[in-house]
Protein backbone atom coordinates (compact mmCIF):
# COMPACT_ATOMS: atom_id res chain seq x y z
CA UNK A 1 0.00 0.00 0.00
CA UNK A 2 1.24 3.49 -0.77
CA UNK A 3 2.01 6.14 1.80
CA UNK A 4 -0.98 8.17 0.55
CA UNK A 5 -3.28 5.15 1.03
CA UNK A 6 -2.06 4.71 4.59
CA UNK A 7 -2.63 8.41 5.29
CA UNK A 8 -6.23 8.24 3.98
CA UNK A 9 -6.96 5.15 6.09
CA UNK A 10 -5.44 6.84 9.14
CA UNK A 11 -7.55 9.95 8.51
CA UNK A 12 -10.65 7.77 8.12
CA UNK A 13 -9.87 6.02 11.40
CA UNK A 14 -9.36 9.33 13.20
CA UNK A 15 -12.63 10.70 11.79
CA UNK A 16 -14.43 7.52 12.79
CA UNK A 17 -13.23 7.88 16.38
CA UNK A 18 -14.12 11.60 16.54
CA UNK A 19 -17.55 11.87 14.93
CA UNK A 20 -19.63 14.83 16.06
CA UNK A 21 -22.95 14.04 17.72
CA UNK A 22 -26.19 15.35 16.26
CA UNK A 23 -28.21 17.56 18.67
CA UNK A 24 -31.48 16.45 17.01
CA UNK A 25 -30.61 12.81 17.57
CA UNK A 26 -29.29 13.41 21.07
CA UNK A 27 -32.15 15.47 22.50
CA UNK A 28 -35.17 14.74 20.28
CA UNK A 29 -34.29 11.14 19.33
CA UNK A 30 -35.04 12.00 15.70
CA UNK A 31 -32.48 12.01 12.91
CA UNK A 32 -32.04 15.32 11.09
CA UNK A 33 -31.72 15.59 7.28
CA UNK A 34 -27.92 15.64 7.66
CA UNK A 35 -27.59 12.54 9.84
CA UNK A 36 -25.34 9.98 8.25
CA UNK A 37 -23.16 12.42 6.32
CA UNK A 38 -20.10 11.93 8.54
CA UNK A 39 -20.38 8.13 8.50
CA UNK A 40 -20.91 8.27 4.73
CA UNK A 41 -17.76 10.38 4.31
CA UNK A 42 -15.73 7.91 6.39
CA UNK A 43 -17.05 5.02 4.28
CA UNK A 44 -16.12 6.94 1.12
CA UNK A 45 -12.59 7.53 2.43
CA UNK A 46 -12.31 3.80 3.11
CA UNK A 47 -13.36 3.13 -0.49
CA UNK A 48 -16.75 1.60 0.32
CA UNK A 49 -18.94 3.40 -2.22
CA UNK A 50 -22.01 1.23 -1.61
CA UNK A 51 -22.00 1.89 2.14
CA UNK A 52 -21.40 5.59 1.52
CA UNK A 53 -24.41 5.83 -0.79
CA UNK A 54 -26.65 3.86 1.56
CA UNK A 55 -25.68 5.99 4.59
CA UNK A 56 -26.15 9.38 2.88
CA UNK A 57 -27.04 9.41 -0.82
CA UNK A 58 -26.46 13.15 -1.23
CA UNK A 59 -22.80 13.14 -0.14
CA UNK A 60 -21.22 12.62 -3.57
CA UNK A 61 -23.37 15.29 -5.30
CA UNK A 62 -22.61 17.73 -2.47
CA UNK A 63 -18.87 17.03 -2.70
CA UNK A 64 -19.06 17.42 -6.49
CA UNK A 65 -20.78 20.76 -6.03
CA UNK A 66 -18.00 22.00 -3.73
CA UNK A 67 -15.28 20.79 -6.11
CA UNK A 68 -17.02 22.58 -8.99
CA UNK A 69 -17.36 25.71 -6.83
CA UNK A 70 -13.61 25.82 -6.20
CA UNK A 71 -12.89 25.25 -9.90
CA UNK A 72 -15.37 27.95 -10.88
CA UNK A 73 -13.82 30.45 -8.47
CA UNK A 74 -10.35 29.74 -9.89
CA UNK A 75 -11.16 29.35 -13.60
CA UNK A 76 -14.23 31.62 -13.94
CA UNK A 77 -16.43 29.33 -16.07
CA UNK A 78 -18.86 31.14 -18.35
CA UNK A 79 -21.97 29.40 -17.02
CA UNK A 80 -20.47 28.34 -13.71
CA UNK A 81 -22.97 30.15 -11.48
CA UNK A 82 -25.92 28.58 -13.31
CA UNK A 83 -24.32 25.14 -13.12
CA UNK A 84 -23.77 25.62 -9.38
CA UNK A 85 -27.45 26.51 -8.96
CA UNK A 86 -28.50 23.27 -10.66
CA UNK A 87 -25.98 21.21 -8.67
CA UNK A 88 -27.35 22.75 -5.47
CA UNK A 89 -30.97 22.05 -6.46
CA UNK A 90 -30.06 18.47 -7.40
CA UNK A 91 -28.19 17.90 -4.12
CA UNK A 92 -30.95 19.35 -1.96
CA UNK A 93 -33.59 17.32 -3.82
CA UNK A 94 -31.66 14.16 -2.94
CA UNK A 95 -31.44 15.29 0.71
CA UNK A 96 -35.19 15.98 0.88
CA UNK A 97 -36.25 12.79 -0.92
CA UNK A 98 -33.96 10.57 1.12
CA UNK A 99 -35.25 12.18 4.35
CA UNK A 100 -38.84 11.63 3.26
CA UNK A 101 -37.91 8.01 2.48
CA UNK A 102 -36.50 7.65 6.01
CA UNK A 103 -39.69 9.12 7.49
CA UNK A 104 -41.96 6.82 5.47
CA UNK A 105 -39.95 3.74 6.48
CA UNK A 106 -39.73 4.81 10.13
CA UNK A 107 -35.93 5.04 10.12
CA UNK A 108 -35.63 8.50 11.67
CA UNK A 109 -36.38 7.48 15.25
CA UNK A 110 -33.59 6.39 17.53
CA UNK A 111 -33.58 5.00 21.03
CA UNK A 112 -30.96 7.36 22.31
Amino acid sequence: MTLYGLYVLDAAGWLERNLLSCPFKKYLHIECPGCGMQRSFVALLKGDLQASLSLYPALIPILSMFVFLVLHLRLKYTHGARTLQWLFIFSMAIVVFSYIYKIINGKIYTLG
